[in-house]
């Protein structure tokens, strides 16, 4: 099955549960896909975070029953899913900037939002400024030196990456002289997701430089193995710290990856700074790949 049908299926899933508990994970475990990476995938082509999607769609099933007066705003907020009135109230105040009980008052009709639908078309208008052709090739297993970090990615309302990920490059770079052994000019940055005790799954990303043997690990740094892999390379021109870095990102995980016939591993992520890359000037080199292996149907 490709991942836009994959897709397709979770949302449909939440389309026939509105009126449920819906915990997150249950949503990609119907589209049969990680986690983790049906949101990421999600917000790519949504630019709209997976619970703040569910949380919209809610309050559209409920927009016709406020209409019906002889039912108490509570009563509707249940019925939709909702754990009370306060919650309930808080999204729809956020959703359209009044509260449930001036819309009932105000409104002369229900307001629509619609239902994500996924086709080959929305893929093909949603990047249309931008096309970029990958470098398939495979990357030789590496010993990788560096510190590692978890991360709230921008598949969440509470991402940090923005704020985190300088500090990180900042503190960790003037440290590369203590690791032994590293093949110099080129760093990388490792994106991994792990799953903890209690099935939860964790983003980490990790600054780092090769090395060609491992040798003492200096104090609050880690090593890792990247195995060989089959990856497909972006190329980003431009600095990293600003939103057209995520433009490129969500084209890889939205326009490109659904409309190929790969798919990704679950491997690490990598993104790969080398000579070109300069972090003050617009014509900087970025290297962004994603571990593929061919799509089944």
């Amino acid at each position: 099955m490709k991942y836009i049908d994959s897709i397709q299926l979770g949302i449909d899933y939440i389309e026939d549960n509105l009126d449920k508990p819906i915990p997150l994970a249950s949503v990609s475990a119907h589209a049969n896909m990680s986690h983790w990476h049906f949101q990421r995938i999600f917000k790519a082509l949504t630019n709209e975070t997976l619970k703040s999607y569910v949380r919209s769609r809610r309050i559209a099933n409920s927009m016709d029953s406020l209409f019906n007066k002889e039912r108490s705003i509570l009563d509707v907020a249940i019925s939709s899913g909702f754990e009370s009135h306060e919650s309930y109230t808080r999204a729809f105040q956020k959703l359209f900037g009044y509260s449930p009980s001036e819309y009932r008052q105000r409104a002369s009709q229900a307001l629509i939002i619609k239902k994500a639908r996924f086709d080959q078309g929305y893929l093909e208008n949603l990047h249309q400024n931008l096309s970029l052709e990958p470098r398939i090739y495979t990357v030789r297993a590496k010993i990788l030196v560096g510190v590692k970090i978890e991360v709230i990615g921008i598949e969440s309302d509470k991402t940090n990456i923005a704020e985190k990920l300088p500090e990180l490059w900042e503190s960790f770079m003037p440290r590369v002289s203590e690791i032994d052994n590293t093949i110099e000019g080129t760093c990388y940055g490792i994106i991994t997701i792990e799953e903890n005790t209690k099935g939860e799954q964790k983003l980490f990303y990790m600054a780092c430089i090769e090395v060609s043997k491992l040798g003492p690990t200096p104090k609050g740094m880690e090593s890792t193995k990247l195995s060989e892999q089959q990856y497909a390379e972006f190329k980003h021109t431009g600095q990293v710290n600003t939103d057209h870095f995520n433009q490129t990102i969500s084209y890889i995980y939205s326009s490109w990856l659904l409309g190929s016939n790969m798919k990704h591993t679950y491997g690490p992520d990598v993104e790969t700074y080398g000579p070109e890359f300069n972090y003050q000037s617009d014509d900087s080199v970025v290297y962004y790949a994603v571990p593929i292996e061919s799509q089944r149907d």
